[in-house]
């Protein structure tokens, strides 16, 4: 259920990190905005040897360790999430927490697992935006939750409606961008791609986040409709938007790929591993070098794949393991 995404180390930083008294919220979150999920991680558990009971860093513990990306550790994620409910109970950063971890679990469990823990999840949101009403992590949160979830598990579009217009009251720029998602999943491409460029997050860097993403979601659901042009040119403007963002061109490439440009392509996902080297984008670029006919180069790059212990979903996993078997005959 997070944004995410699902996304490293350094020693002499960790060195640094543990010689600070402590570390403010705002410190883990340039980290995560950085992307240095292990070094916020980090600077949680430091803060935490100190104050066992520090809330925010309980919190910022348990999404560092969800953004890692390791599925195996997604229960010690819950359980730090956890504590951190028992320990402040009236604190929305704890029952933002919660909910993400617990959707983490979920999807990772299978229908099933989603049906047991979605009550859990939806009141862990609804409770931080109540504790919060400007929390707008906690908002967006629970409007995915109410867009994903059907109604049985106590999802549904009124209640995402009805979330957007109460989220609008509060932060109109957010609930544009609320509005523009309920657009989207409703089918209404190109309005919400309006509704999207309509909002001005300024230097709300929340809102900058859920803005790229939403316009991101969009270019991938014209790529999925096979609409390869609309899907690129969205993604190209929403890289000059956000210069720094690593699905649009992630997705640009793979735009190029679904259209037999594996050399477009290719270059597209090379350019991304400088910054991202993260194993689906090692992944992809393997599936159209072996389109390409390179074998040796498809198979120096699904073996960098699957040499990641995290971040690659089991079909992909077990996919670029049937590949590497066939390459190498």
């Amino acid at each position: 259920m997070q944004k995410t995404s699902p996304l490293l180390a350094g020693t002499a930083l960790l060195s640094l990190l543990l010689a600070l008294p402590s570390a403010s919220a705002s410190e883990y979150s340039a980290l995560m905005k950085a992307k240095k999920f292990p070094e916020a991680e980090r600077a949680a558990s430091a803060k935490l040897a100190q104050e066992p009971a520090n809330a925010e860093a309980m919190a910022a513990r348990t999404e560092a360790i969800l953004a890692g990306g390791n599925e195996a550790r997604i229960g010690e994620a819950v359980k730090q999430a956890e504590q951190c409910v028992a320990a402040h109970a009236g604190n929305a950063l704890c029952h933002v927490a919660l909910g993400k971890a617990l959707g983490s679990k979920a999807m990772n469990g299978g229908m099933m697992s989603a049906m047991g823990y979605a009550g859990t999840i939806r009141d862990s949101f609804k409770k931080a935006v109540e504790l919060d009403p400007r929390n707008m992590d906690a908002r967006f949160s629970l409007l995915q939750f109410y867009t994903m979830a059907p109604g049985i598990m106590g999802g549904g579009t009124s209640k995402a409606e009805s979330l957007a217009s109460q989220t609008a009251a509060v932060n109109p720029e957010a609930g544009k961008l609320m509005q523009g998602s309920l657009e989207l999943a409703d089918g209404k491409l190109a309005k919400a791609e309006a509704t999207a460029l309509a909002a001005r997050p300024g230097a709300d860097e929340e809102l900058q986040d859920q803005q790229e993403g939403l316009l991101i979601n969009i270019g991938i659901k014209q790529l999925n409709d096979k609409k390869y042009a609309e899907a690129e040119r969205i993604l190209r403007d929403t890289l000059k938007r956000f210069p720094d963002s690593e699905g649009a061109p992630y997705w640009i490439a793979r735009v190029q790929q679904e259209q037999g440009k594996h050399r477009e392509a290719v270059a597209g996902f090379e350019a991304l591993l400088v910054k991202v080297p993260k194993p689906h984008v090692h992944y992809r670029m393997a599936q159209s070098l072996q389109a390409l006919g390179d074998k040796p180069k498809a198979m120096a790059a699904y073996e960098k794949a699957l040499a990641f212990k995290s971040g690659m979903s089991k079909k992909m996993r077990s996919d670029a393991e049937d590949q590497l078997k066939t390459l190498k005959g």
